[in-house]
């Protein structure tokens, strides 16, 4: 049966004849479709304005995917792609009025959708919890960290490999001759809070948030980050799922054109310096049902026993979780015992070196949330969130508990106590390992499919792991020439 060209309005109100009419309404002359990659990188394609029609919703737009990375093999590259009306925004960067779709992936025989597709597993899992019956919402908050730096080089290959970073902020500037040199360069590790012109990004990181706002994203806060050279987080308001990967995509393409527009550079890099904070993606999140928050209750922290139980499936499969939300080799520069990382899987109310944290802000039951302390915003925001939900459903579902929690510093813990405390992987490659055996409660609803999983390990461990450990490091140089 032919599908029917009817423009369905979505959760939101938005439907193909809205769509349309901003287009008119903002002038727009190009159209732009969106999609992301199995890495969790944005793709696009654009075409004339006159192409839009409420056809477009439905039947979706043809295009090669060969060469899309984690994708179809080139005797299978045909797909579609079928834009999401909620998505809409004027993209703010492009010299010719643009209107932005974000896109979901199908099959253009099968008209299915495609497994690999990111999105696609967000929405499923979405669907998955509703089918529960547990809640009909979940909520996600992100504080995404990123540098701003001035300038960077980097090279790798047979004879030489480097990296050079530069900030103007940055303390190993404090003697260079900029004619003249100010001061006020931040001290490593002391960047928290400064006021200008210490914090000398105020201004770009506010032309950062106004630029999301006028895209749709609401924004809670901005400030400088702890590290030196240019460390910062712009924090979204908690939205729901897919609503909120969507929204973390478009911030990272809004950071990283405004600092281009400021003839700067932003990296969402976990570590790229040594010996000072790396830049991690605290996620609040909460389950919600008929308009009613569901983690609210008389239990430790003030969490309802859904919400205990929630957190025993995020600390149980932690370690798989994290092959998705911290899935770079560079992830486990920042994720190291002994330092700011959230390495402990346990749960605390105020301990931050736990990899998971209640919030203690606010006493109402509308803003009681977890927050999982260990993923960076390097990950793909669809996959992640889904394997975090996903976790957490297979912890009510079986009533894991989560134990006691961490509520003293680990740092004074006796040896033989510390030692009881489960740590996430100390590698992208023990935590694909793991991956590897624990990923059924991914697989429940179809929410994830086995294709898409030794996929992603496939990809990680032939263009990541292994990309790394056959070439030698700089430092190994220092460590080992005169053996």
């Amino acid at each position: 049966m032919a599908k029917t060209r009817t423009a369905k309005a979505d959760a939101s109100g938005a439907t193909a004849q809205s769509v349309i009419a901003l287009a008119r309404t903002k002038g727009a002359q190009m159209l732009d479709l969106k999609f992301v990659d199995l890495p969790g990188t944005w793709q696009h394609f654009s075409l004339p304005i006159g192409e839009l029609s409420e056809d477009m919703f439905v039947d979706g737009q043809g295009f090669d995917g060969s060469s899309i990375r984690g994708w179809k093999a080139i005797n299978e590259s045909d797909m579609l792609v079928v834009p999401d009306p909620s998505s809409a925004f004027m993209d703010p960067f492009t010299a010719v009025p643009t209107l932005s779709l974000i896109c979901d992936i199908q099959d253009p025989i099968t008209r299915e959708d495609y497994g690999r597709d990111p999105r696609g597993v967000a929405k499923r899992a979405v669907q998955y919890l509703k089918s529960t019956g547990l809640a009909d919402t979940a909520f996600y908050g992100p504080e995404a960290e990123f540098f701003i730096f001035d300038d960077v080089r980097f090279d790798q290959n047979a004879y030489e490999g480097y990296f050079h970073i530069d900030s103007r902020e940055g303390r190993w500037n404090s003697g260079r001759q900029e004619n003249p040199n100010k001061g006020y360069k931040l001290p490593y590790k002391g960047g928290y809070f400064p006021v200008p012109p210490a914090d000398s990004l105020q201004d770009i990181r506010t032309e950062m948030v106004q630029t999301m706002m006028a895209c749709g994203v609401d924004i809670e806060v901005h400030h400088h980050e702890v590290a030196t050279a240019g460390q910062c987080e712009i924090d979204i308001r908690f939205c729901p799922l897919v609503t909120c990967a969507d929204r973390m995509m478009l911030y990272k393409y809004v950071t990283k054109n405004v600092a281009w527009r400021h003839d700067k550079t932003v990296t969402f890099m976990p570590k790229p310096l040594f010996q000072d904070n790396g830049s991690g993606m605290h996620t609040h999140q909460s389950l919600w049902k008929g308009g009613k928050p569901l983690f609210a209750g008389s239990g430790y922290a003030g969490l309802s026993e859904m919400a205990l139980y929630y957190i025993g499936g995020l600390l149980k499969h932690a370690p798989a979780i994290l092959a998705l939300s911290n899935p770079t080799t560079n992830s486990y520069r920042r994720l190291v015992p002994g330092y700011e990382a959230p390495v402990n899987l346990a749960y605390s109310q105020r301990n931050r070196s736990a990899a998971v944290r209640i919030p203690m802000y606010s006493p109402s039951p509308k803003a009681k949330r977890v927050e999982f302390r260990c993923p960076d915003a390097s990950c793909n925001m669809y996959l992640a969130f889904a394997a975090m939900l996903m976790a957490g459903l297979d912890g009510i579902q079986n009533k894991i508990n989560p134990g006691q929690p961490l509520d003293k510093n680990i740092y004074d813990l006796e040896p033989e106590e510390a030692a009881k405390v489960p740590t996430t992987p100390g590698s992208l490659s023990e935590a694909l390992a793991v991956l590897e055996k624990d990923h059924e409660f991914l697989l429940r609803g179809k929410v994830f499919s086995t294709d898409l999983i030794e996929a992603w390990i496939s990809y990680k461990r032939e263009n990541e792991v292994d990309a790394v450990a056959l070439r030698p490091h700089p430092y190994e140089f220092a460590l080992y020439y005169d053996v």
